[in-house]
């Protein structure tokens, strides 16, 4: 239901951010939870077939070329063509349990803690290259969240808190 009412925006859980780190001159990539994000990663999100096609066709091969080839950071680019394209943040509903990144396949067997931290660290030149090759920061900061279970419930409107939410 949410996502009917947002098909111009990636919604679902779980969120990441992007920021400006000063003393290292350049974007920044966290997990961290706080109350303001910028990203949700596409494992649990609905987007618009169009934003997909446009991933797939028309995205630049050198852009594409490079995500395949770390296997990682589809989910970054993604958001970053969706806010490209509609200057608008993606929305967060909530969810029961903390998600926790599926690991890779071949990384299950013989991982050590240093896989992730090199998972991690492709994620922040991710958020680096992307903005290079977009020539800016796409990424819009939001703390804007709904709760599936109540968003557009049978309570009447004039009931509510935040009433203008559901007008059309």
């Amino acid at each position: 239901m949410v996502w009917r009412s947002f098909p111009d925006r990636i919604v679902g859980f779980p969120m990441r951010s992007h920021f400006w780190d000063t003393s290292r001159n350049q974007w920044s990539y966290t997990s961290k939870w706080t109350n303001e994000f910028s990203m949700v990663l596409t494992a649990a999100a609905f987007y618009h077939r169009y934003y997909h096609s446009l991933f797939t066709n028309y995205l630049p091969v050198r852009i594409r070329s490079f995500v395949d080839q770390i296997a990682n950071c589809e989910d970054i680019l993604m958001n970053f063509l969706v806010s490209a394209i509609t200057k608008l943040p993606p929305i967060k509903v909530t969810q029961k349990k903390q998600h926790r990144d599926a690991p890779l396949p071949q990384l299950l067997k013989s991982a050590p803690p240093s896989n992730r931290n090199l998972r991690f660290s492709q994620r922040q030149e991710c958020v680096n290259q992307f903005a290079a090759w977009f020539g800016y920061m796409p990424l819009v900061h939001s703390q804007f969240r709904l709760d599936p279970v109540l968003f557009k419930d049978q309570v009447s409107v004039l009931r509510k808190k935040y009433r203008h939410l559901e007008r059309d």
